[in-house]
């Protein structure tokens, strides 16, 4: 029987919703998203939603996720300003859901 702990292996592949806050609509936060995770081999969707918020799916492999993660919280594009990154339904998955990374109008 496997313990949880230093043997536990864990999935290569992670998924994560998110929901930026700040000023990040009107400044090519979506055209800035895509170009990260694309650039990190990332798939899933990002959105504009009504309450000015920015929101989508990530999945990839769990070092690059993490890397857009930070991106996501700290850097954005380069006019936006970021109050907050609400990260959730982070899991591990066996393979990919979306073939590539779309921005959703």
């Amino acid at each position: 029987m496997a313990s949880a702990g230093a043997g536990t292996v864990r999935s290569a592949l992670i998924s994560v919703d998110y929901e930026v806050f700040g000023k990040v609509q009107g400044v090519f936060f979506r055209k800035h998203t895509k170009k990260t995770a694309d650039l990190c081999g990332l798939v899933g969707w990002v959105f504009n939603t009504e309450n000015r918020t920015v929101t989508g799916t990530v999945q990839g492999k769990r070092d690059k996720v993490m890397s857009m993660k930070t991106w996501l919280k700290t850097k954005g594009s380069p006019k936006s300003r970021i109050d907050k990154c609400v990260f959730k339904n982070e899991r591990d998955i066996t393979k990919l859901e979306f073939n590539e990374f779309k921005i959703k109008k």
